[in-house]
């Protein structure tokens, strides 16, 4: 069937008003109406060609919500009318030994919700940037929040699970020292999660303005990077540092402020490399230095309960598909608290 979606045909090319075909259900899919998508900084990396192998048209967008419009014969899990998501997962190989631990996202076979190779036409998959979806239910995630929340919760399924798996694998609670360096998309994010699962939080930032917003956020303490005596005030004291920040920037500044045994895990994505840091700054404190990559279905199914359960959602700022170019713009710049969200709605005009 022909779906109204936004997309671009060359990486220098604005996106535009497309039509793309979707698959009909088949017996193990579900089809879901999307309501709002969720605007990501890899989405702008991908379709401006940025990152390597984008085939166009490209219609980005991994942070969907939505209701189910109708399922699969074999379907027993959702029924029309709920309202469900679809992250950054489609596909896998189900068989792997990632698959059968549940971190799908880790496959060498893991189908991208955008860009990644399929049967359907146009021969790989086309995102959330449209109005409708259709998606095997394994990768189908059931959304409990109230329905008023839910272009707030769109972010979740991309920054909400970039930011909770690492702080759930390193086993963040009480007792525990979190930094959050970066106070953007996934760092609101990050900081949040930290709050609820028990931690002390310590937000970075490069910015002396942004003390106010990381508190009110849930971070206990703010600490501005550039700032030798406040960095050098929590030497050796940190158990991990989430560090979210998309750009290339002193990895060494952070790993001094963690205590023996503290990890740092990267999770934000710079368009070309950190410098490598100075291995002695692991070394004598057995220090670790890591990265983690979304989470999966499993995962992310248990981290939408857990926001569900503490009234949790991304800082949004809705706009319409005809803002999306924009938006584009002002993110590069930093000019969003904390995550653009589409409304799919405007994507018919």
């Amino acid at each position: 069937m022909l779906v109204n979606a936004y997309g671009a045909h060359a990486g220098d090319q604005p996106l535009e008003p497309l039509l793309i075909t979707r698959r009909a259900p088949g017996a193990h899919d579900v089809q879901i109406d999307i309501a709002f998508c969720g605007i990501c900084h890899s989405d702008l990396h991908q379709v401006r060609a940025e990152w390597p192998g984008t085939q166009f048209p490209c219609v980005p967008g991994h942070e969907i919500v939505g209701r189910v419009a109708a399922v699969g014969v074999h379907v027993h899990g959702f029924r029309p009318g709920d309202l469900v998501g679809i992250g950054c997962i489609v596909d896998s190989c189900k068989h792997c030994a990632d698959c059968e631990d549940g971190l799908e996202n880790y496959c060498d076979g893991m189908i991208g919700t955008y860009n990644f190779p399929t049967p359907d036409a146009p021969g790989w998959t086309l995102g959330g940037y449209s109005q409708q979806i259709v998606v095997h239910e394994r990768y189908v995630l059931r959304i409990r929040h109230p329905e008023e929340q839910l272009a707030a919760v769109a972010p979740l399924l991309c920054a909400g699970i970039t930011t909770y798996s690492p702080l759930r694998h390193w086993k963040v609670g009480p007792g525990k020292k979190v930094g959050v360096v970066g106070i953007g998309g996934l760092g609101h994010m990050g900081i949040k999660l930290a709050h609820a699962l028990g931690a002390h939080v310590v937000a970075f930032t490069t910015s002396d303005s942004k003390r106010e917003a990381a508190r009110q956020l849930g971070a206990d303490e703010v600490v501005v990077s550039r700032n030798a005596e406040e960095m050098a005030a929590h030497a050796k004291s940190f158990d991990l540092i989430l560090n979210t920040v998309a750009a290339p920037h002193d990895l060494d500044a952070f790993l001094v402020l963690l205590k023996r045994d503290g990890g740092m895990t990267l999770v934000g994505a710079p368009a070309t490399p950190h410098a490598s840091p100075n291995v002695f700054n692991l070394i004598m404190k057995r220090r670790t230095l890591a990265g983690s990559m979304i989470g999966g279905i499993a995962e992310t199914q248990e981290m939408l309960d857990f926001c569900a359960e503490h009234g949790i959602v991304a800082d949004i700022e809705l706009v319409r598909a005809d803002q999306i170019n924009e938006s584009y713009e002002r993110m590069l710049k930093g000019d969003v608290k904390y995550r653009f969200v589409i409304d799919n709605a405007t994507l018919a005009g």
